[in-house]
């Protein structure tokens, strides 16, 4: 309690305390207490001065990004609220290690918001030397992280131009642990073999990369060191890594190639006839092909989607014959037993769909209204036929319009007029079925 100058009984105000606990992350803070410990330290602590804790929060983030902790953010929207002014925690570098969240908190100090703060060693209040210290301890931890930063790339530059590898040995190589020998690969006796078996199917029996991805998981039961598959995009990954054969860019992306002492799996020579063998299997990524029917229709087999190809046939006369052709994509099952099935034929099934189903049951009928609204108002306004020539729209053949429009019409109108379709459409045996 205070008194003022005019004799006035003046609250000192209370303090309700937030116990924040992040745990390090940091590798070398090896002697940091964990959560628990902190917890247990600093609910001792308010217990012995009496101090009162409203509510804990516990964290496992990093501290050194801006913005990057979710509950320690929340805690700050909470004292800006009022629900809590002060927060206690075991050391100064555990609310902050950069500088935009430690300006943060200093700004809530200068607001008045937050009172105090308390660490087992030390309190902080809205006094200039107490802001001040606490600001150069939250600058000492950035510091050290800096200088941490710095060395950790330096080490690993070292490493790298010594031709060590300094990160997860990929798939075929294990990583030696040995203290004396840090960033050293050995080559994996239990995989290494198909490792070159892959780069070998590939480059010199021009195998595709789905092949191999079969082969490995239904003939081989290859598995990584982490027991899991070889995903069809890790294996072009794989195909494409130069360590297997002695050099490597690091890091990715930057330019900076050097070579391994590791010992390589394959040679540069197979290594080239796998990158010449993947641009053959590899689709142009920059084009983007439109069929019609594809994203409609379901896989009867697995559930699978349903994709579509274009296959060109050069005509002995000049010219080529063009052939759409539906399959699965064989997401949910590899082996799936679903047959690729023409376009013609497809467009076929849903021309006689249309005549054994009512365009109720279908729900295109709506659909095909509006459109032959559009068309007759189009006849009115702009051909300038007589309202006389017009058929009236309630005489027009809707199924026969819903015919022309899957043979004539573009893919977008053959698209959105089978989206109207209130059942789902799938692929069994060749033959189309609503489900």
């Amino acid at each position: 309690m205070m008194i003022s100058s005019n004799s006035q009984v003046i609250e000192k105000p209370k303090l309700k305390f937030c116990l924040y606990v992040r745990k390090s992350t940091e590798s070398d803070e090896k002697q940091a207490l964990s959560i628990e410990s902190q917890t247990n330290e600093m609910k001792a602590l308010a217990q012995k001065e009496n101090l009162y804790i409203a509510d804990i929060k516990k964290e496992s983030h990093s501290a050194k990004e801006v913005g990057g902790r979710p509950v320690f953010n929340e805690l700050l929207e909470e004292i800006k609220s009022g629900k809590y002014n002060g927060i206690i925690c075991w050391h100064p570098d555990r609310i902050s290690r950069n500088a935009g969240d430690l300006g943060k908190v200093i700004d809530l100090m200068d607001q008045g918001l937050l009172v105090e703060i308390r660490t087992y060693s030390q309190t902080f209040t809205d006094n200039p030397n107490e802001k001040f210290l606490f600001m150069i301890l939250g600058s000492q931890a950035k510091l050290e992280n800096d200088t941490k930063s710095i060395n950790i790339k330096r080490g690993l530059r070292a490493r790298v131009e010594m031709g060590l590898w300094p990160v997860i040995a990929p798939t075929g190589y294990l990583n030696e642990e040995r203290s004396d020998r840090p960033c050293s690969v050995i080559v994996d006796p239990k995989r290494a073999s198909v490792i070159k078996q892959i780069f070998e199917k590939v480059g010199l029996e021009g195998w595709s990369g789905r092949r191999v991805y079969d082969w490995l998981k239904n003939d081989v039961n290859f598995k990584t060191k982490n027991d899991k598959y070889l995903s069809l995009g890790n294996l072009y990954i794989t195909l494409k890594n130069s360590f297997y054969y002695g050099v490597f860019e690091y890091p990715k992306g930057s330019g900076n190639w050097y070579t391994g002492v590791h010992k390589p799996i394959i040679t540069k020579e197979l290594y080239d006839k796998v990158q010449q063998q993947i641009k053959v299997h590899e689709v142009d990524k920059t084009v983007i092909k439109e069929f019609a029917f594809t994203k409609l229709i379901k896989c009867g087999h697995c559930g699978s989607g349903i994709t579509a190809d274009e296959k060109l046939k050069q005509l002995k006369k000049g010219g080529y014959n063009r052939h759409v052709y539906y399959m699965c994509t064989k997401k949910r099952d590899t082996q799936c037993k679903c047959k690729p099935i023409n376009e013609t034929d497809l467009t076929e099934q849903f021309l006689k769909l249309i005549d054994k189903v009512s365009l109720d049951r279908l729900g295109m009928k709506e659909k095909l209204k509006e459109e032959i609204g559009k068309y007759t108002k189009f006849r009115l306004s702009v051909l300038n036929i007589d309202e006389e020539e017009v058929v009236e729209q309630k005489n027009i053949d809707m199924k026969n319009y819903a015919k022309f429009i899957l043979k004539e019409g573009s893919i977008f109108e053959k698209r959105e007029l089978l989206s109207c379709l209130k059942s789902k459409v799938c692929i069994l045996n060749k033959e189309i079925q609503l489900m």
